[in-house]
Parts: C-alpha cells; structure tokens; sequence
C-alpha cells in the first residue's frame, strides 16, 4: 500500500464515518446500527442541486449505490477515500468530503484530490470548508503528502471560494474529459503544499498569551 491508511476525523460540527473491515456496502459507514448511510446518504444525494467540487445534481438510488462501492474499492486499494459525512449532535447526513486520485484528469497525475458534496440545505454554513480541512489534516499529516490538489468546476464560484478560504493557491483552469454521466468542463486546479500547511497550522495555533 503506498500510503498510510486514514481514519474518521470530527470536527466542531461533523463527523466523518468510513467503510471498514469487511463490512458489507448495506453496512457502509454507518452513522448507527439501526440506520445504515447506504439508506441515508441516497436521502441526501437525490436533493436537487446536491453537489460540491464536482458536477452539481441529484444522484439516484442506483448512482449512490454505484459510489458507495467505488468508494468501498477504493479504501481497499489505496487506504483512503471519501468520508460520509455527518451532523453532530443528530448525525443527519449532509453528503461527503475526502480525498482521492483523480484518474479523470491524468495529465496532473502524480495527484492526490480534496473534494466535497453537500446538499444544498447545508450550503453556506462553512461545513465544506471544516471538512475540507479535517481532510488536508489527514493528506499531509497521516499521509504525508507533499502537496494536495482541489478541482472545483469553473462555474461553481462556491467551491472554488473554499479553496480560497482554505488557502489554496490558484495556477489554471483546465478541461476534464467528458464521462458517461457529463460533458467536457472546465475545472479550476488549485493547490497546496506542504509546506503552505505547516504555516497555516502553525499561524492558527493560539499563543501562551492569547
């Protein structure tokens, strides 16, 4: 395994819930025992407008099926992946935020991508950002990685602004291929080493004084 296996982090107001062992996807990060995600996040991902860094819209019952497995393979493989995500203190959840290789765009390969989708009944309230930031946490302290990439879709503002907030920096806009479920998009490449997260962290840690 190349990396580092992550775990589930919480935040001030998420909490994050991933496959583990050799659950089944009816048992996929689970917010409880009596209510599987697999039941729960199809709830969330139907609503109008669901999204994030990626295409924007409703997922069906069948695509949210098709995600959870992906994302169950892609855990196994490489150690990391999307987290459900999650409301405290009710657990509801709001859609999901992680990281991944984004196999879509192979000209930026090597890569390692922070993304996100939310429903749109919990835009606005920086949960995109407080998750995003859990997942650089895990990128480049238990991963350790040398940089992490974001790739919201230039016609998304709202996503491409966390980036902003996260300090990411901006260096171009480029084309993603078309898929099966979408046309050619423009997405926006923002970036953040290492090193520009030390000094985030650092610069955010309170002083003796204050």
């Amino acid at each position: 395994m190349p990396w580092k296996v992550v775990g589930w982090f919480g935040t001030r107001h998420l909490r994050s819930f991933r496959r583990s062992g050799r659950s089944k996807r009816s048992d996929c990060c689970s917010v409880d025992s009596k209510q599987p995600t697999s039941t729960r996040l199809p709830l969330c991902s139907a609503t109008p407008r669901f999204g994030g860094t990626h295409t924007a819209g409703a997922f069906t019952r069948a695509e949210t099926s098709t995600f959870l497995d992906a994302q169950m393979q892609k855990w196994d493989e490489v150690g990391f992946g999307c987290w459900i995500t999650a409301l405290k203190p009710t657990m509801e959840v709001i859609g999901y935020v992680g990281l991944s290789v984004p196999m879509f765009l192979p000209e930026i390969l090597p890569a390692v991508e922070v993304g996100w989708r939310f429903s749109p009944l919990h835009w606005g309230k920086g949960y995109a950002s407080e998750g995003a930031t859990a997942g650089l946490g895990e990128g480049f302290g238990t991963m350790g990685l040398s940089s992490i990439c974001s790739l919201p879709q230039a016609i998304n503002p709202p996503s491409y602004r966390v980036c902003e907030r996260l300090g990411m920096t901006y260096e171009r806009t480029i084309e993603c291929p078309a898929t099966d479920g979408r046309g050619a998009v423009d997405a926006r490449v923002y970036v953040m080493t290492a090193d520009q997260w030390s000094k985030r962290t650092t610069d955010s840690t309170p002083t003796a004084n204050g």
